[in-house]
């Protein structure tokens, strides 16, 4: 059976300026995809750009905006609708992540949370799934959440909320946009080795504390590149897959979690209270 590919097919890819938004632009631009590219650093989209032109990519358009802006987003659908038509898959790979306890979170927090992670895919969803329904090609829509979409994971609560609700929304629509051939996956990373990591805001705790490095240092060890999760989230497209795993620990943590509910509880608070004495220290 011959490999099926994205040759020809048009793809919006936000968060595409780095880590695996760039990755996974990169590899569809490999494969001949037409890529339309977006974020909201406007030098680093447009280098990655120039250089995905320059290795042989087509890229229809390089657009930088802010996806938590509504009409932003809309604008984009406009222009690409009237240029190029509908798309034929959309990624959703944009995001930030914040870090915290409850006490240290401001609603601040929560609300810049809310609205790039939560509220940007779905004004990319609202502006361009529609026209992708009316042709009636099928595709694909690809929401990235997260290890803690699935995991109540230590200081995670504004950011699991953003990706708890993110995965809300795609099991709806993975059985809503069955009927109009739309394949919906849903991308639940582990450790990513990604500038975020070594960015990332962790409220309350000094990034330059020697415990806290040993912490980012550990997890990036564990971590796999941004070029071997993109390829995790292409295979998943090419067999339709929903939940799309981009490390093996993800995969078997999610499968324990469900069998084995209590255990999952201990560890989970066995978690949190190390990462608090580790971060006390």
């Amino acid at each position: 059976m011959a490999k099926i590919t994205f040759k020809g097919q048009r793809c919006l890819v936000t968060g595409a300026a780095s880590g695996i938004g760039r990755a996974v632009a990169e590899a569809l631009g490999a494969e001949g995809a037409l890529l339309c590219l977006t974020d909201i650093n406007e030098e680093v989209l447009a280098e990655t750009a120039l250089r995905l032109k320059a290795s042989g990519a087509t890229v229809l358009a390089a657009h930088a905006l802010d996806i938590a802006d509504a009409d932003a987003v809309q604008a984009l659908a406009d222009e690409l609708h009237i240029e190029h038509g509908s798309m034929d898959a959309l990624l959703n790979i944009a995001g930030i992540s914040i870090w915290g306890t409850v006490d240290q979170l401001s609603l601040d927090h929560w609300r810049r949370l809310i609205n790039i992670n939560l509220m940007g895919p779905v004004h990319v969803m609202h502006a361009f799934l529609p026209k992708m329904i009316a042709a009636g090609r099928g595709g694909h829509l690809i929401n990235v959440s997260s290890a803690a979409g699935l995991f109540g994971l230590p200081w995670h609560a504004a950011y699991s909320a953003t990706k708890f609700g993110l995965r809300g929304i795609s099991e709806v629509l993975r059985f809503d946009l069955r009927a109009h051939g739309i394949h919906v996956g849903l991308v639940c990373p582990g450790g990513v080795d990604t500038g975020l990591v070594r960015t990332i805001e962790i409220v309350g705790v000094d990034r330059e504390d020697p415990a806290v490095q040993r912490l980012t240092a550990r997890f990036r060890r564990h971590a796999v590149t941004p070029e071997h999760a993109a390829q995790a989230i292409l295979r998943g497209m090419r067999r339709r897959q929903y939940m799309i795993f981009t490390s093996l620990d993800i995969r078997i943590g999610y499968w324990w979690q469900r069998k084995f509910a209590l255990p999952y509880e201990w560890a989970m608070r066995l978690l949190n209270a190390y990462v608090t004495r580790a971060t006390k220290k």
